[in-house]
């Protein structure tokens, strides 16, 4: 039978189904007078050009599941108009319970494992900020409030910030000194060494010991304490002990431990790596022998020699030529 022979023959069914569809649920139809279900459970591909189907043997077909949805829907109306409901009113399904993984809450934050990428606290990580100088704590209780909280929280980073009493508050603490910035500095080299070169607090401070010597990185005071451990030498020493060598970071010891498959080294690669000699020719030798002939692995000449270094930055942080206000926004408008 041709195509638009159909159609006229068709026409008034589709046109009773257009008026019950419209009581019963939301239908769509089709350019060419085809009727389909709205929300995709039933459906036919049209043909672009006239908007009818290919053959007669796919009306046949349609017809068939047309009369079947009408039945379908008509059976659910009259369902839902004997039980009191709008028939315009659709059932929502009810959506499954979240999947993520969240903490206990009877125990309060949990320890996460540092690879753990299926943790449901703050997925992306988080930080916290101590600030120095408004109580009475010591470097050591710092340091070991952050290692905690590296280890047993998983904290991208802890930032340290320096008291500043800048509304000159009575119910604020005051210090005579000024602002601690030079232990903010330490304070936030000493982290580094936790995150990234496998010291712990412990080794660092302790409590008879309790606070960093300001004149002196971390780093540089560790070593004058353990100097049985010193000279190392660069030709022969693991990567570990490598990064306990003040002057020594992390690349530059990737470096060396590199360089030394194709031969030996001596100071000029050193510099070349990016070692801080200044520092490093204190408490390193190559092929056993120190850069210079007076050196001396002593803790009071390398004392000297690097508190020495410092006198430039001192002078920087003389607190008397430093002062400090609060900010305003009217500051900024012109």
């Amino acid at each position: 039978m041709p195509d638009g022979i159909s159609q006229r023959s068709e026409a008034p069914r589709l046109k009773a189904l257009n008026r019950e569809e419209s009581h019963v649920g939301k239908v769509a139809v089709v350019p060419g007078g085809k009727a389909a279900n709205a929300e995709g459970a039933f459906s036919k591909r049209a043909d672009r050009s006239g908007g009818v189907y290919k053959n007669a043997e796919s009306d046949r077909s349609g017809a068939v599941m047309q009369d079947h949805l009408l039945q379908k829907r008509s059976g659910a109306a009259h369902q839902q108009q004997s039980s009191g409901i709008p028939a315009q009113q659709s059932a929502v399904p009810k959506r499954e319970a979240s999947s993520l993984v969240l903490p206990d809450t009877a125990a309060g934050l949990t320890q996460w494992r540092r690879h753990d990428t299926g943790r449901g606290f703050v997925p992306a990580g988080q930080s916290t900020q101590m600030i120095i100088g408004a109580a009475g704590e010591s470097d050591y209780e710092i340091m070991t409030v952050s290692e905690a909280l590296y280890q047993r929280f998983d904290l991208k980073r802890v930032f340290y910030s320096a008291f500043i009493n800048v509304n000159q508050d009575a119910d604020l603490p005051t210090l005579e000194s000024g602002p601690p910035l030079r232990r903010e500095h330490r304070l936030y080299q000493a982290d580094f060494l936790l995150r990234y070169y496998g010291f712990e607090a412990d080794e660092l401070l302790s409590p008879s010991r309790p606070n960093f010597n300001v004149f002196l990185d971390p780093k540089c005071d560790w070593a004058l304490g353990h100097m049985e451990s010193f000279p190392v030498e660069i030709n022969t020493a693991d990567y570990d002990t490598l990064l306990r060598v003040p002057g020594i970071g992390v690349k530059s010891a990737s470096r060396i431990i590199r360089a030394r498959r194709t031969g030996s080294l001596d100071y000029r690669h050193l510099k070349k790596m990016g070692v801080v000699l200044k520092r490093a020719i204190y408490f390193i030798t190559c092929n056993g022998r120190m850069m210079y002939d007076f050196l001396k692995v002593e803790e009071d000449f390398i004392t000297r020699r690097l508190v020495g270094e410092e006198k430039a930055l001192q002078q920087s942080y003389e607190q008397d030529q430093i002062h400090y206000q609060q900010l305003s926004l009217f500051d900024f408008m012109t």
